[in-house]
């Protein structure tokens, strides 16, 4: 058996063909989890040589490490290629190939004719005895992946359908002609040097500065068994061993108390919890060494892969630890973050911090988000307790509407890095705020949170069930039937019971009891698309749901119905008879039917909802661009605000000053009506303290119906100084949608109170 680390170069330059046996897994890798961070750690590489060229020095080598490959090599044929069978490590090389084939085709097409031939010798055994053979490829995948690998390699024709294979050699295509071109990324920062420099620096890495560990277990008469020993054996260190003993060892060189440090700083990280492995995507990690990944992202302000987490925390944690005092200094922090990351799941759910880590981190499954949840309840930042929620929620409504609109999460993990970048320097006390603007402000698609026009303009057409995860759709609609019970003092305060289920209102079988009329198979197929979404959906018991089931709506229809254990009774009657929850109590009131229309009405309602539970961007003219510096969560004396100067000419400015006016308007309204109308609007200031004036007219625009406020105004008759009246001032209008407007305006015509705004 040998072991020696190797290159590209190394493994596949000659007559060389790797075969994967044809019982082999197909390939499985996907592009956030292995392509993206792969062509991150090459591109990383790449711009080192870059950078190291232009400096006129020579690059370190070997740069990064890809991991371990192991293979049997069969005895030499005259004339043939080396044949090596693939025991471990096929969705490794698979993926080599696909990258070093796709950077050809880019170099060959933009006619950087020496280096695509550099690389052309580590995919091609170019031979005319291997025209047309599997022979003319350094690697042969198992049986599923062949005909997919063959068109991405060797393109003929069309390729029809999905495919992994296809789709990698596509990203690393795609990565590959920007990075070349010199196109910046989504944050504005372009790649260094010349395309020349960078055509260099890709193909030096692609053949010599990539290193794997290659083990040939040639000549041996049970490879299988070196194999599983090489794996099976023994426990594995942690990166947080290896950390361990780095800083211990330092801390002694330091002469600090490092006895001490075990105790205070290091003890409980050794405890089950913290070395517990839990599964994250399709890895299985220790918690303690999730958390270290996690917290060197937050400090750093970049992304951190898996692999590299020892070496980037010694990099990062040196410099920081050249005295005893400074050494104990960092691991303090340390501590404090580690003691905050394992009271997330703790977390008060009718806190913003326990609704975000239950419905963001754990029920959307988005860990990605870790880093910036973890930077914003750290201890070391001391966010106000107002910014903290303004945060959460802005955030949170950001995942939750792209998620309904089924918007890609791919480079969430570098998103949620660029705001916690855009966060250094930012006072603890506008946190929130540069948060809530940061988001506003994206305009890619990738990045972009959807306005209100975009989920009530989108939703409604959306096939939610079975594009969406069950679990992800109820803690939507749990969170609809919640905003519902506050939209009137009548409804009691309850929590909901764990366990509830989705049922489709017309059930996916209509075809069963809900088909008379019979439909065409058009009308049908456009019946089986409405069926699964929101406005169809809603919670029951999970006995509940099983004895719904496809029944039909009325009891007439159910006549001689048994099953589900309920005889002659239809679905209406049953939501009646056993569902509390205000959702069902809505589609309650359609007694005779429930229609294609009756959801689409629905549809646009629970859009509507999903805005007002979470609330989106600030909808601004063209010419301004979103932020939010003052709007939500400051609290404020509305008696003693004075009016801030203007006079600013940028657009950002602009939308501030308006931002600020509106607010200054929202507290006036609380002042006037005490002085002038001697109403004492407490609620109405608390709300203004804790939601800040933008958001405290949407939510009141959002009821339905008057507020208390709004009322006792009227009583005294003084709906001038109205949150309605406020909103349609000409100036203010631009803030708000149509529907918000005309609702406002529709308020007070049913008053009498004259609206010609």
């Amino acid at each position: 058996m040998e072991a020696h680390p190797r290159s590209p170069r190394d493994l596949f330059e000659g007559k060389e063909h790797y075969e994967i046996p044809a019982f082999q897994r197909p390939y499985v890798w996907t592009e956030e989890d292995q392509w993206a961070p792969l062509w991150d750690d090459v591109v990383r590489v790449a711009e080192g040589y870059v950078l190291a060229k232009e400096a006129d020095t020579e690059p370190e080598t070997p740069q990064h490490f890809l991991g371990a490959v192991v293979y049997v090599s069969k005895p030499a044929v005259a004339g043939d290629v080396t044949r090596h069978e693939v025991i471990d490590g096929q969705q490794r090389m698979t993926t080599l190939q696909l990258l070093l084939d796709a950077a050809h085709q880019v170099l060959d097409e933009r006619e950087h004719e020496l280096h695509a031939e550099g690389i052309e010798d580590l995919i091609a055994n170019k031979s005319k005895a291997f025209v047309g053979k599997r022979e003319r490829f350094k690697l042969w995948p198992s049986q599923a992946d062949r005909k997919a690998f063959a068109y991405a390699m060797d393109p003929e024709g069309d390729w029809e359908g999905e495919h992994r294979i296809v789709e990698s050699h596509t990203f690393f295509r795609a990565e590959a002609t920007r990075w070349i071109t010199g196109e910046p990324d989504e944050d504005g920062s372009a790649p260094p040097g010349t395309e020349e420099l960078r055509v260099e620096a890709l193909s030096s890495t692609l053949q010599d500065r990539l290193t794997l560990v290659a083990i040939d277990l040639s000549g041996h008469d049970d490879s299988q068994l070196i194999f599983e020993t090489l794996n099976d054996r023994g426990t594995p260190l942690l990166k947080a061993d290896l950390i361990k003993n780095w800083v211990f060892h330092h801390g002694e060189a330091l002469r600090a108390d490092v006895e001490k440090w075990s105790v205070t700083h290091w003890s409980d990280f050794d405890d089950v919890w913290w070395r517990e492995e839990i599964a994250q995507g399709r890895q299985v990690r220790s918690r303690v060494d999730i958390f270290l990944q996690y917290w060197l992202t937050m400090r750093l302000q970049e992304e951190v892969k898996t692999d590299h987490v020892f070496r980037v925390f010694a990099e990062y944690a040196k410099p920081k630890m050249r005295s005893a005092m400074a050494a104990d200094a960092l691991l303090t922090e340390l501590r404090r973050d580690a003691d905050t990351y394992r009271s997330f799941a703790q977390l008060d759910a009718r806190t913003s911090e326990g609704r975000f880590y239950s419905r963001v981190i754990e029920t959307m499954e988005l860990a990605a988000t870790t880093p910036l949840f973890l930077w914003l309840l750290s201890e070391n930042h001391r966010v106000p307790q107002d910014q903290l929620r303004l945060a959460l929620e802005s955030v949170e409504s950001w995942v939750i509407r792209r998620t309904l609109l089924r918007m890609s999460p791919m480079g969430l993990n570098r998103f949620m890095v660029t705001i916690i970048k855009a966060l250094d320097g930012v006072p603890a006390p506008r946190v929130g705020h540069k948060i809530h603007a940061f988001l506003s402000e994206q305009t890619a698609e990738s990045r972009l949170w959807p306005t209100d026009a975009d989920v009530i303009g989108q939703l409604p057409e959306v096939k939610t069930y079975g594009n969406i995860k069950q679990s992800r759709l109820r803690v939507v609609l749990a969170a609809i039937e919640q905003h519902l019970r506050h939209q009137s003092p009548k409804h009691e305060e309850v929590s909901l019971p764990a366990g509830l289920q989705i049922e489709h209102v017309m059930p996916r079988g209509w075809r069963t009891h809900w088909n008379t009329p019979e439909l065409s198979p058009e009308k049908a197929a456009k019946r089986d698309k409405y069926v699964n979404t929101i406005g169809n959906l809603t919670l029951v018991t999970k006995s509940l749901n099983s004895s719904l089931s496809n029944r039909p709506w009325t009891d007439a229809a159910a006549i001689g119905l048994k099953e589900g254990g309920e005889v002659g009774k239809g679905k209406w009657a049953l939501l009646d008879e056993f569902s509390l929850l205000v959702l069902n109590k809505e589609i309650l009131k359609h007694i005779d039917s429930w229609t294609e229309d009756d959801i689409k009405a629905r549809n646009t309602h629970m859009a509507k909802a999903i805005c007002a539970v979470w609330p989106g961007p600030i909808p601004m003219s063209p010419t301004a661009v979103a932020t939010t510096d003052a709007s939500p969560g400051k609290s404020v004396d509305p008696e003693v605000v004075k009016e801030e100067p203007s006079g600013t000419t940028s657009a950002a400015e602009s939308a501030d000053d308006l931002l600020r006016r509106f607010n200054k308007a929202m507290q006036d309204v609380y002042v006037r009506a005490k002085k002038e109308a001697g109403y004492n609007a407490t609620y109405y200031l608390e709300m203004l303290n804790q939601y800040g004036g933008l958001e405290t007219a949407r939510r009141l625009l959002a009821s339905n119906s008057p507020s208390k406020g709004f009322t006792a105004l009227w009583e005294r008759k003084r709906l001038d100084l109205t949150v309605e009246n406020t909103v349609l001032d000409p100036e203010f209008q631009v803030l708000f949608n149509e529907d918000e407007l005309e609702l406002a305006r529709r308020r007070l015509a049913d008053y009498n109170f004259p609206t010609n705004r």
